[in-house]
């Protein structure tokens, strides 16, 4: 088990002891360094769980020659690291769960979005859980249960007072959310761990996913990406740079997505409008990354107020994310505009229980025309609207009427 490293309590973690209750196997994705091997050795072995890692060269080569085997071989409880690596072993997996169907035999996890590997999504199709584990949001770093989606959904906002965040919100951005990262104190130092990082993340799973040629162009795509975050999906944008077809571009874009490094933020749509823009956005999957890419520290951030902007809302759209992989109930992600430039930054949809809209501003005051996008977005939706907010630098929540609000950032962690 890791040791030295702070240990920090995990959203996911109540999810993930649930699903083992009732489920044979449950699979932890998210990208590498986000804490998924720490949080299922926690988890599981003091249950009796034994650890193996396809990282480690001598079991990824045993279960790639003989995967029945291998199989087999098993404790009743494991933990499987790392499982990309060894997609040769998910049929035997599934014949072994047939077999024998008991709950919480395997902890599995990886390092690339099975959703977006049909191979290893349909394996387990039925017979498994599946968990997201973002980086750190920042209710884990500070301890605290998270409130404001519960708040987003109930449509309901006290009138509290906040301290503003200032200068401090951009250090927020600039330190991202990787507990690695994190422990180094030296900002330059963190940034030195994420570009290392990102490497690591295209050498080892990205060439594990596909064998492209030029993997040097990754890194240098994804800081174009990071420049464009927050931004809708335009790949003639993303290509101009480099001397690749839009084709080429828009599968690199991909793979970036299944190592979850880059994000789409599909667009909301009704049959009611018609002038919706329906192309996604693009968002780094987390601001540390996109800052050390960039080579902007906290200073350069704060002079760069465009910038700034873009890596906010990124921030923000994180945040809610890493809250919302906690809950039971599942909430889904998109993003509101039309043709009249009528624009939400996060929509935020849970089943049959409400839709909410997200707006994110920098500046520390709020005006009525901020507002604009929500009320087209709650006239869009009817009654399924339960609130929506503009997120903003300020000290105060203000209530502008039909189920409007302004909310300062900080309330996104220390609660509404």
């Amino acid at each position: 088990m890791p040791t030295g490293a702070r240990s920090y309590p995990r959203l996911v973690a109540p999810r993930l002891r649930e699903a083992l209750a009732d489920t044979p196997a449950v699979l932890i994705h998210g990208p590498r360094q986000a804490g998924k091997t720490t949080l299922a050795r926690l988890v599981g072995e003091p249950k009796g769980y034994r650890y193996l890692s396809f990282d480690d060269e001598a079991v990824l080569a045993a279960a790639r020659r003989d995967p029945v085997g291998f199989v087999a071989g098993l404790p009743a409880r494991t933990i499987l690291d790392e499982v990309q690596r060894a997609p040769e072993i998910f049929t035997s997996l599934k014949a072994a769960i047939d077999a024998r169907r008991s709950s919480g035999r395997f902890i599995l996890t990886g390092s690339a979005n099975v959703l977006l590997v049909p191979r290893l999504a349909e394996s387990l199709a039925g017979r498994m859980g599946l968990l997201r584990l973002h980086p750190l949001s920042q209710c884990e770093l500070d301890g605290r249960q998270p409130r404001i989606i519960d708040a987003l959904f109930a449509g309901r906002f006290k009138t509290r007072v906040f301290e503003r965040l200032g200068s401090g919100l951009v250090s927020l951005i600039v330190a991202g959310g990787y507990p690695a990262a994190l422990e180094r104190q030296v900002a330059t130092r963190r940034a030195a761990w994420y570009l290392d990082y990102v490497e690591t993340q295209v050498q080892r799973d990205v060439r594990d996913l596909s064998r492209i040629h030029s993997l040097d162009a990754l890194p240098r795509l994804l800081a174009v990406a990071a420049r464009h975050t927050a931004s809708l999906i335009n790949v003639a944008d993303l290509a101009s740079p480099f001397q690749l077809t839009r084709q080429t571009i828009h599968d690199y874009v991909t793979l970036l997505e299944r190592v979850f490094l880059l994000e789409r933020l599909p667009a909301w749509h009704t049959n009611q409008l018609s002038r919706l823009v329906k192309r996604p956005k693009l968002h780094m999957g987390d601001t540390g990354v996109a800052c050390a890419l960039l080579g902007v520290d906290r200073k350069a951030l704060e002079a760069d107020q465009t910038l700034f902007g873009s890596l906010l809302e990124t921030f923000v759209v994180q945040e809610l994310r890493r809250q919302a992989s906690g809950r039971a109930q599942r909430v889904e992600f998109f993003h509101f505009r039309d043709r009249d430039d009528f624009e939400v930054d996060i929509v935020l949809e849970q089943g049959h229980a409400g839709l909410v809209g997200v707006e994110v501003k920098a500046a520390a005051s709020v005006s009525d025309g901020d507002l604009r996008g929500l009320r087209k977005l709650r006239d869009a939706a009817g009654q399924r609207f339960t609130a929506g907010v503009v997120l903003y630098d300020g000290t105060a929540t203000i209530p502008f009427g039909d189920d409007l609000y302004a909310v300062p950032l900080r309330a996104l962690w220390e609660g509404p």
